[in-house]
C-alpha cells in the first residue's frame, strides 16, 4: 500500500518563499504592507495545507466510501473483464472535497493486463466518481488490483496530497478449459460396462468411503467395514453414473504445470457435463477436494471444481510434488468403493509412487494420460514407457501425452486407449 504524503506544489513553495521574505525585509524595514504580503501568502500557504490535513482525516474516518466490481467473476484466463471502482462521498463530512476534482488511480497486476497498459475510463459528478477499465487476465491464479490512490489539491494548487483509500483486492483467474466428449463408441460397448459415462453394474448403485462423524449408521456397509477393519458407509448416486475422480500430478515446470491443469479441469468439466458426480485430487489443496461434487443445474459443481483449481501452485521439488501425488493415491484408496472412475494425468514416477497408483486399479476403473515433456522425442521417454506400461499392466487404459499438444487429441487418444487396456480385461 502506498504511503500518505502532503507536499507543496512548485507554486506553493515559491509563495512561501516569497511570503517568509516579504514578512522579515518588511519587519527589518518598518514597511508595514509589505508585512502585510507576506503574511497573507504566508497564511494562504499555511490554510491550504491545513485545509488537505483535514480532508486527509476526514476520509480517514470514513468520509469517502469506496466500492469495487469485477464483472465477470472469476475470469477465465483469455477472456476480457471489467474493473468498475466507484467512489461516493459522505456529505455530512464538512471538509470531504468535491470528487469531481479529485485524482484517481488504481494499478493491477501485470498477469490481469497482459503486460500492456491498462485504459482507464472515469465519470465524475459532485458526489460521485467511477473509474471503469478492462482487464484481460493471461495466467490463472489470484492477481491483485488495487489499492486506489487518491491526490488532491487545494483551490490555489499550492499543496498537494497523495494517499491510498480502501484495501487491495484479488481476482480469481480460472484455467481455460476445452469442451470434451465422452460420447465414443469405445465407451458404450456392450462389452464391458467398466467404461465412463456406462451405468454402475453394482446392484445397489452405491460408492463407499471413509465413515465420518455425523453419518446415518444405516449407511454403513458392513461387509466391507469387516473386510477393512474400520467403517465405511454407502455414498448414494442418484443420478446412476459412476463417481469420478480426477487424479492431477503437478510437475515443477511451470509451463507445463499450467497446461496439465488446464487438461485436468477439462476432464473434469466434461465429467459433470454427463452427470458425474466428480472431485478434483492432486496439488496442495487437496482438503478443498475430499468430497465428489454433484452435477446439478446451476454449474454449482462446475464452479467448485474451477475454483479449486485457481488456488493450485507447483511443487518447489521433487520430492513435495511426490509427497502430493501419495496423498492423493492414499486418498483414493481410503475411499475407492469399487465403482469409481479414475482419471489420471501423471508424469514419470518413480517405483513406489507407480506401484502405489497401479494398485488402486483393484478398488477402481482406471484410465491415465501419461505426460512427457513438450521437447520429447520420440513421443515419450524411457521413464514415461516405463509408467504407462506398469499402469496398462495393471488393467489401466492408458495414453501418452505431450506438453502442450492440443488438449482435445489427448482426450481422444485415451478414449481410444480402451481396446488396449480396459476391454481386455
Amino acid at each position: 500500500m502506498g504511503a500518505r504524503r502532503l507536499r507543496l506544489t512548485a507554486r506553493g513553495t515559491a509563495l512561501l518563499t516569497l511570503g517568509g521574505a516579504a514578512l522579515v525585509a518588511g519587519v527589518l524595514l518598518g514597511v508595514t504592507s509589505l508585512v502585510q504580503v507576506g503574511l497573507l501568502l504566508v497564511l494562504t500557504v499555511a490554510s491550504s495545507v491545513g485545509l488537505l490535513h483535514l480532508q486527509a482525516r476526514d476520509q480517514a474516518r470514513g468520509a469517502l466510501h469506496l466500492t469495487r466490481r469485477v464483472t465477470p467473476h472469476p475470469v477465465t484466463e483469455g477472456d476480457p473483464a471489467t474493473v468498475e471502482v466507484a467512489l461516493t462521498r459522505d456529505r455530512t463530512g464538512r471538509t470531504a472535497p468535491r470528487l469531481d476534482r479529485l485524482e484517481i488511480a488504481e494499478r493491477a497486476a501485470r498477469e490481469l493486463s497482459g503486460g500492456g497498459p491498462l485504459r482507464a475510463r472515469v465519470s465524475r459528478e459532485r458526489h460521485a466518481l467511477r473509474l471503469t477499465y478492462a482487464i484481460s487476465p493471461t495466467v490463472r491464479g489470484r492477481w491483485g488490483v488495487g489499492p486506489v490512490q487518491l491526490h488532491r489539491a487545494d483551490p490555489f494548487g499550492v499543496a498537494r496530497w497523495s494517499g491510498p483509500l480502501g484495501e487491495p483486492a484479488l481476482v480469481a483467474v480460472r484455467p481455460r478449459t476445452t469442451p470434451l466428449s465422452i460420447t465414443s463408441s469405445a465407451m458404450s460397448s456392450d462389452a464391458d460396462r467398466v467404461v465412463l459415462g456406462a451405468r454402475s453394474p453394482s446392484p445397489d448403485d452405491t460408492a463407499l468411503r471413509d465413515y465420518r462423524a455425523g453419518d446415518d449408521l444405516r449407511r454403513v456397509h458392513w461387509p466391507t467395514s469387516a473386510r477393512r477393519g474400520e467403517l465405511v458407509v454407502r455414498q448414494d448416486e442418484r443420478s446412476g453414473r459412476r463417481p469420478a475422480s480426477v487424479l492431477l500430478d503437478l510437475p515443477a515446470d511451470a509451463d507445463a504445470g499450467e497446461w496439465s491443469i488446464r487438461l485436468a479441469a477439462s476432464v473434469a468439466v466434461a465429467l459433470v457435463g454427463s452427470g458425474h458426480h466428480v472431485r478434483l485430487l492432486g496439488g496442495d489443496v487437496l482438503d478443498a477436494a475430499r468430497d465428489h461434487h454433484r452435477p446439478d443445474a446451476t454449474g454449482a459443481a462446475v464452479a467448485a471444481l474451477l475454483d479449486q483449481t485457481v488456488d493450485l501452485t507447483m511443487p518447489v521439488d521433487a520430492a513435495e510434488r511426490t509427497a502430493w501425488l501419495r496423498t492423493a493415491v492414499d486418498t483414493l484408496q481410503a475411499d475407492a468403493g469399487g465403482s469409481e472412475l479414475v482419471l489420471a494425468l501423471v508424469g514419470e514416477l518413480d517405483d513406489e509412487t507407480l506401484g502405489a497408483l497401479a494398485r488402486t486399479g483393484e478398488t477402481t476403473h482406471g484410465w491415465a494420460m501419461v505426460r512427457t515433456a513438450e521437447t520429447a522425442e520420440p513421443l515419450a521417454t524411457a521413464a514415461a514407457e516405463r509408467t504407462a506400461q506398469s499402469l496398462s499392466r495393471a488393467g489401466w487404459a492408458v495414453c501418452l501425452v505431450r506438453v502442450g499438444e492440443d488438449l482435445a487429441a489427448c482426450w481422444e487418444r485415451l478414449l481410444g486407449s480402451d481396446d488396449r487396456a480396459v476391454m481386455s480385461r
